[in-house]
């Protein structure tokens, strides 16, 4: 069967990433098509894989792809795919299911729909709350919110990589959803026992706004708890300069062994966000690393309060300051922990996907 996988962009390195070389590696032949590409800030993972980018392919384009928010659905338009493949795959947050190919089938993977088209906050926090700006950015959300709804009826098959997404595709694309968690390598992240199990709190992403690494760190200067806080992105000085003396940063760790051993390491994961999934708290608990997490997104999916970490109410430092005090009076099995995360494992996500695939293919 041949295949073509397609994601939104590709020029960083989250968990949609890691999710795409997963199926990279279950379609080994097929190339990958995407707006952007960036291998230097893909550590070089798709080296040799992608095929084709859009016209807005380009540097400086690249580094700044949330300016050019209105180009990107006409680029995923205009990125067409040869009539030379029986199964398009595509891993999106919004673009990426709407590329051009001819009469095909599609399985779309949605992490989300488009944010910018449906959570308009999203957009406007960026932007300031000014009504000028809300009311002159009305025009360029109704267009995205049609184009976002009309590339939503074209897979074949939507799965969403969690409940919390599934109902999200079912109010803007009024489309059902399969749940397929996102993997997680257990072969990779595991208890390590060669590891001491410290007192350091850790908190790891991409520092961007809505990871709330702000809230972590009020809440941890006033605990004067040791954290460390690990990640790269636009939010990373000023972040720096609002951390006290018991808080250090370390950088993006590429290395899967490393950062299996920073989550062994940890007392626990701060979780704060409103995400999608999770994997970040998926593959700590793998660790058997516990999470304290913020009760709303797909971590009501991955933590179960009280047998593999502490769930807590309201997205305030005062909120995660009660969670961490109440979770310090607990005492959690690693063993225990780690195995509430194998229903995330990377193989139960290869055989869910191939059946699906298969289903749609016979």
């Amino acid at each position: 069967m041949r295949v073509a996988l397609v994601h939104d962009y590709l020029n960083q390195y989250g968990g949609a990433e890691r999710v795409l070389e997963v199926l990279a590696e279950m379609f080994p032949k097929a190339p990958i098509y995407t707006l952007l590409y960036d291998e230097e800030k893909t550590y070089g993972r798709f080296k040799g894989r992608v095929r084709k980018t859009s016209f807005l392919d380009h540097p400086f384009v690249s580094r700044r792809h949330r300016l050019f928010i209105p180009l990107l659905p006409l680029a995923a338009s205009r990125l067409r795919l040869p009539d030379a493949y029986d199964l398009v795959v595509s891993s999106t947050a919004g673009y990426a299911k709407g590329v051009s190919y001819g009469n095909v089938r599609h399985v779309a993977y949605c992490h989300t729909p488009l944010r910018y088209a449906w959570e308009p906050d999203y957009l406007t926090a960026k932007l300031g709350t000014n009504p000028a700006v809300r009311a002159a950015l009305a025009p360029l959300l109704w267009y995205l919110r049609r184009w976002d709804y009309r590339a939503g009826q074209k897979p074949n098959i939507v799965i969403a990589n969690s409940r919390f997404i599934a109902e999200k595709i079912r109010r803007a694309y009024g489309r059902e959803a399969e749940v397929v968690h996102p993997p997680v390598d257990t072969a990779v992240f595991y208890p390590d026992a060669s590891v001491r199990r410290g007192d350091r709190y850790l908190a790891a992403g991409r520092m961007l706004h809505y990871k709330r690494f702000d809230l972590v760190i009020d809440a941890f200067n006033k605990l004067g708890l040791p954290l460390t806080i690990v990640g790269d992105g636009p939010e990373r000085a000023a972040l720096k300069r609002r951390a006290s003396s018991t808080i250090e940063f370390l950088p993006f760790v590429p290395d899967t062994a490393e950062l299996r051993r920073l989550y062994s390491s940890a007392k626990a994961l701060i979780f704060p966000q409103v995400e999608d999934f999770g994997l970040v708290a998926a593959e700590a608990l793998a660790c058997g690393t516990p999470v304290i997490a913020y009760d709303a997104g797909g971590a009501k999916e991955i933590v179960a309060d009280g047998r593999n970490g502490v769930l807590f109410p309201e997205q305030t430092a005062e909120a995660l300051i009660a969670a961490v005090h109440h979770f310090e009076t607990l005492r959690f099995d690693p063993a225990a922990t780690a195995a509430s995360a194998e229903k995330f494992s990377k193989e139960t996500f290869v055989k869910r996907m191939g059946a699906i695939v298969a289903g749609l293919t016979s």
